[in-house]
C-alpha cells in the first residue's frame, strides 16, 4: 500500500515540476498594444516594400493574412446582431458570420488600398494582467490634417487576444451595421439578411474586378473607413 501511495505522490511531483517547466518554456502572450502595433508595422513595411520595388502588393492576401486572423468575428456579428441574434439557427449564424467576414475583409483591403505612406501611432496601455477586455488606442498621423483617432476594443481569448471592434474617431465599426441588419430582418427576416450581405459581397467582387454590378443588388452600406471611400 506504501508503496502505491509512493508511486502517486513521485508521479504527482513529477507533474507539477513538468508543469512548472512548461509554463516557463511557454512564451508570455504578446500584450494587445505590442501585438497591433507589431501587425501594423508588418503591413505598412510590406506596403512601403511593394511600392518601393514597384512590384503590387496583394491586399487581398495581406488583409487574409496579416489583419483577419487578429479578428473575433464570432462576437462581432453577434453585436451587430444584437436581439437578433437568438432568432438565427446555427447554420443562419454561420452563414452571416462568413459573410460578415467577407464584407468585413473587402473594407480593410479597400482602405489598405488607399494607404499613402502615413504612420500609425499606438499609444502605451496600462493594464492589469488580470483584466480580459481591454482599449487599445491608436492615431493615424495625417499630414496637413488633423489626426485620425482608430481604437480597438480587444479580448483576451484561448486563442489570444483578439479584436471585436474598432472605434474611428469614436465611431463603432461594428454599431455602425446594427440599424441595417435590424432593419433587414425586419423586413425579410434572418435569410433576408444573410442574402443582403451575400449580394453586397458579390457586389463588392465585381466592382473589385472592374465589372458593373446590377443594378437590382441592395444598396451599397456605408463604412467607415480611414480614407473615406465606400
Amino acid at each position: 500500500m506504501r508503496s502505491v501511495f509512493a508511486a502517486v505522490l513521485a508521479l504527482g511531483v513529477g507533474l507539477a515540476a513538468w508543469s512548472a517547466q512548461a509554463q516557463l518554456l511557454t512564451p508570455a502572450a504578446e500584450r494587445p498594444d505590442v501585438l497591433m502595433s507589431r501587425v501594423t508595422t508588418d503591413v505598412i513595411a510590406i506596403l512601403k516594400h511593394g511600392a518601393t520595388t514597384g512590384q503590387p502588393t496583394d491586399v487581398g492576401q495581406l488583409v487574409e493574412t496579416k489583419i483577419l486572423p487578429l479578428f473575433d468575428f464570432p462576437r462581432m456579428t453577434r453585436i451587430a446582431m444584437a436581439l437578433n441574434w437568438r432568432l438565427a439557427s446555427a447554420e443562419q449564424q454561420a452563414a452571416l458570420v462568413a459573410e460578415f467576414r467577407t464584407l468585413l475583409a473587402r473594407t480593410y483591403s479597400s482602405a489598405i488600398a488607399g494607404y499613402r505612406d502615413e504612420d500609425i501611432e499606438y499609444k502605451p496601455l496600462r493594464f492589469a494582467h488580470t483584466e480580459t477586455d481591454v482599449l487599445v488606442r491608436s492615431a493615424l498621423l495625417r499630414r496637413g490634417a488633423e489626426n485620425l483617432t482608430i481604437d480597438y476594443d480587444m479580448e483576451k481569448t484561448d486563442a489570444g487576444w483578439k479584436v471585436y471592434d474598432v472605434k474611428i474617431a469614436g465611431v463603432s465599426l461594428v454599431m455602425t451595421y446594427r440599424e441595417p441588419f435590424a432593419a433587414a430582418v425586419r423586413t425579410d427576416g434572418i435569410d433576408g439578411l444573410v442574402k443582403m450581405l451575400s449580394d453586397k459581397n458579390r457586389q463588392n467582387e465585381l466592382r473589385a474586378k472592374g465589372l458593373r454590378p446590377q443594378s437590382s443588388l441592395v444598396p451599397v452600406l456605408m463604412f467607415p473607413l480611414v480614407n473615406g471611400r465606400p
